[in-house]
């Protein structure tokens, strides 16, 4: 998949681009769950039966991000996980449009004539609820009118899941309380995080159980507090662990950031630098103070068991 990113208006009048005739499935697409894998899924399907591109067109930053409104907390799928998922769904170009100030201004039929159309966009597929154009003011139907005998709509209906439609704010809520199980049936996948190996306490080492301390790669959602069984993904290597995700209180007062602390069950050696992707699959208890270091090693002990049986 090659990634191409846009500016508005500068790099479409760019002679490095060049475009072909491509079915285009338009959308944010944060989290990238079934209801999004349904639209995009679409766009692949009726690529492969014209023999055009399979397209897909997201915005960077999240425009709750850049317009300051709403309950923006950070990102389901950051940028390089979402290159990654839809690879792995057939799409071959993701167009990435720099969501700005100016961007955000653009009436429905600028956007339709100056950036969907030079693409040759040849079929636009969308979600049942796509808006577009400045302050949402423009819909499917108002899509399928602008773009006249050069581009047909698509319009894919919501996605549901024991009855109630997918979303990415209902994920959002699910990971917040530690329901995991949930978040991954509506994601299609667990919840994954990246992040770099940095030098921590060293505590871990100290009661027997080391760990990998995480500087995520970017502003991901953060999940309930707490520990997890999770999954690790290192170079080629998929490795067992137990994580914790909290502020450490048997050793800190309130107040501290939330800090990533992964112990692997299945690897020993040096892994700092070294990025990883970490699958949250089971939420296993809510983080709490130990009355001892006696208590808190015997507990993770514990943890680290109901890691590996849950992810048997």
């Amino acid at each position: 998949m090659k990634t191409v990113m846009l500016t508005y208006p500068q790099t479409l009048t760019s002679d490095e681009l060049h475009t072909q005739p491509q079915v285009l499935a338009i959308g944010q697409f944060d989290g990238l769950h079934l209801g999004h894998a349904s639209v995009i899924l679409s766009a692949v399907r009726i690529a492969r039966e014209t023999g055009v591109q399979a397209a897909v067109m997201t915005f960077h930053p999240h425009p709750k991000e850049v317009m300051r409104k709403g309950d923006y907390e950070g990102y389901l799928t950051p940028l390089q996980d979402k290159e990654e998922i839809l690879a792995g769904l057939g799409v071959d170009i993701l167009y990435v449009v720099e969501f700005n100030d100016e961007f955000s201004k653009l009436t429905p039929e600028q956007f339709a004539r100056d950036l969907l159309l030079p693409l040759q966009t040849r079929t636009a597929v969308v979600g049942f609820d796509f808006r577009f154009g400045h302050q949402g003011a423009g819909d499917e139907q108002l899509l399928r009118s602008l773009g006249g005998n050069d581009m047909t709509v698509e319009t894919v209906p919501p996605f549901l899941l024991n009855g109630e439609k997918v979303s990415s704010s209902l994920i959002r809520g699910l990971l917040k309380r530690g329901q995991m199980d949930e978040a991954s049936q509506w994601l299609g996948r667990p919840y994954s995080i990246r992040g770099t190996v940095v030098h921590g306490e060293k505590r871990g080492r100290t009661i027997g159980f080391p760990t990998a301390n995480l500087e995520l790669l970017d502003r991901y959602v953060i999940p309930a507090k707490g520990v997890y069984a999770v999954r690790v993904q290192y170079g080629e290597q998929m490795l067992r662990g137990v994580m914790n995700l909290g502020v450490k209180p048997t050793f800190h007062e309130s107040g501290m950031k939330p800090t990533f602390e992964v112990h692997l069950l299945d690897f020993e050696g040096q892994l700092y630098d070294q990025e990883l992707k970490v699958e949250l699959v089971h939420y296993i208890r809510e983080e709490r103070k130990f009355a001892s270091i006696d208590a808190l090693i015997s507990q993770i002990r514990e943890d680290a068991l109901t890691a590996a049986r849950l992810l048997s």
